[in-house]
């Protein structure tokens, strides 16, 4: 295989979950400029290894109330139905068979038993290592969720990791119309984490969100650490987000009313779409920010 197409392989062992820490950014570029930055802290989670994950810090949980915590409950179908074995089946569907290979989740944790998640990101690595698909798993304010599921092909990676585009099936902001397309820009999972979401329309880009995070392991001391830090922060992304939003339409943004948007998010992929960029929605009672998706945090619409 040529240098620039490397196979992007999954990293040498490291703990069931790790921490990244990092800046999430989004930048509206037209009709009118409106930017923001928030720090936040990310959880990377072996969905095959809850059990040891289970054990990393008595102020981390699976499953259960503590400081912080993650549910499955809170991912996929929202069934509490073993996450691993839902993200398999997906998979599958898709071309991709993950049997005996590795499900790394990029997601908030709840603190104090609550979460705001705007965008999950499933590394799925298959048995030989190699990364070979991606899951963008979106929420919006309105109480639904929906996953855009990419196989990941080999024009697709690069040095810098992964390039991928899928038409937007899915509303999410009030304030951006149905008719775009996302463009993801993603550097999988290592001593950094980096992510990038173009969202376009015809005329070309109107929004750019950004993460870039750095590992820190998941311990006792580094949770006290950010639980000091960055205090009630799934609590302050959601205010943040709400009061972003609000500014952007003091600043004459248009609303989009959702049932506008209706036949869009239920209509199948569009012949326009590249090969692999099928999708799959469900919707469930979930909540979200008015104007993201974030780059982990980082958002599209």
């Amino acid at each position: 295989m040529s240098s620039d197409r490397p196979e992007l392989r999954l990293p040498e062992r490291q703990p069931a979950a790790v921490l990244y820490f990092g800046d999430v950014m989004h930048a509206r570029l037209k009709p009118m400029g409106h930017r923001f930055t928030y720090r936040v802290m990310s959880l990377l989670i072996d969905l095959d290894r809850l059990a040891e994950a289970d054990r990393q810090s008595r102020l981390f949980g699976i499953n259960r109330s503590a400081v912080y915590s993650f549910h499955e409950k809170d991912h996929g179908e929202r069934d509490g139905a073993p996450l691993n074995a839902h993200i398999r089946r997906r998979s599958l569907a898709h071309g991709v068979d993950l049997d005996g290979g590795r499900i790394l989740l990029l997601c908030y944790p709840r603190l104090f038993g609550f979460t705001f998640n705007p965008l999950s990101v499933y590394f799925c690595y298959d048995r030989s290592g190699k990364l070979a698909l991606a899951i963008y798993e979106v929420r919006n304010t309105f109480g639904a969720i929906h996953s855009y599921v990419l196989p990941v092909t080999a024009s697709q990676r690069s040095a810098a990791g992964i390039r991928q585009e899928q038409a937007k099936l899915f509303y999410v902001s009030p304030f951006i119309e149905m008719p775009m397309r996302y463009h993801f820009r993603v550097s999988p999972p290592e001593g950094t984490v980096k992510l990038r979401i173009l969202e376009t329309d015809s005329d070309g880009p109107l929004l750019s969100a950004t993460f870039h995070g750095t590992r820190r392991a998941m311990t006792t001391r580094s949770l006290l650490g950010s639980l000091f830090a960055l205090p009630l922060v799934t609590f302050k992304i959601v205010a943040a987000i709400h009061w972003e939003a609000l500014r952007l339409w003091l600043k004459g943004a248009t609303l989009v009313p959702e049932a506008a948007a209706k036949s869009a998010e239920a209509g199948d992929r569009p012949a326009s779409a590249p090969p692999g960029a099928m999708t799959s929605g469900i919707r469930t009672s979930a909540g979200a920010p008015l104007e993201s998706t974030y780059g982990h945090g980082a958002a599209s619409n």
